[in-house]
């Protein structure tokens, strides 16, 4: 009687020298594929952002140069347009609105840009070019240095006074910076908070070329 014979295979030896190291690359991922990696979330993440700030964003024009010398004839600026509280708003800020039923120029733009000096429940008045909240004179860090330049000269109301005037309550008293070239809340009244589209955060675009500067 014939028995076949069937030679034994040879047994697979893992030497665990050689396992080790697939393990270690693993555990330790070479430096450049954690570059990749984290350049990768970076970049994820920036694009998140810019689409998160796009959404609640808006670019405007600026026309005229009732805000000089902050904001130029020909700027564009960003305005942050995230749920508006008035309890947001402070003076100095500056706003784009709508332009209230009083303001009649129909030479003006749907939306105006200007400086928030008088908050609700506020009484101001000025003499010249201080403004009194209260009956208190405020700084103004940001009026034209008038003795830097002639120019600013035009900017300049030391004629001008406000009577004492009490602000409604969710209106705010808005001014231009250049207060000889601006039709404002001395003309037309106070602008409701309702008519506010956002506040000013950034110039984008100045003298036809790129410029940043954060408010």
């Amino acid at each position: 009687m014939r028995t076949s014979f069937r030679p034994k295979e040879p047994e697979v030896i893992i030497d665990d020298e050689q396992v080790v190291p697939e393990v270690r690359s693993k555990d330790h991922a070479p430096w450049s594929r954690r570059v990749f990696e984290w350049t990768r979330i970076l970049l994820i993440a920036g694009l998140l952002a810019l689409g998160v700030r796009t959404y609640v964003a808006q670019t405007f024009y600026v026309p005229s140069g009732s805000m000089i010398p902050t904001l130029q004839i020909g700027d564009r600026i960003l305005v942050d347009r995230l749920p508006f509280s008035v309890h947001n708003v402070h003076r100095g800020d500056i706003i784009v609105f709508k332009r209230v039923p009083a303001d009649t120029d129909p030479s003006k733009p749907a939306d105006l840009v200007k400086r928030v000096v008088g908050l609700p429940g506020e009484t101001i008045s000025s003499k010249g070019d201080t403004i009194y909240i209260n009956g208190r004179s405020i700084k103004e860090p940001w009026l034209p240095n008038f003795n830097a330049q002639p120019s600013f000269d035009l900017c300049s109301q030391t004629t001008f006074s406000i009577k004492p005037t009490k602000i409604a309550k969710n209106h705010f008293f808005v001014m231009g910076d250049c207060r000889g070239n601006s039709l404002d809340s001395r003309y037309w009244g106070t602008v409701p908070s309702s008519y506010v589209v956002g506040k000013v955060f950034t110039v984008i675009f100045r003298s036809g070329h790129p410029f940043l500067h954060w408010f």
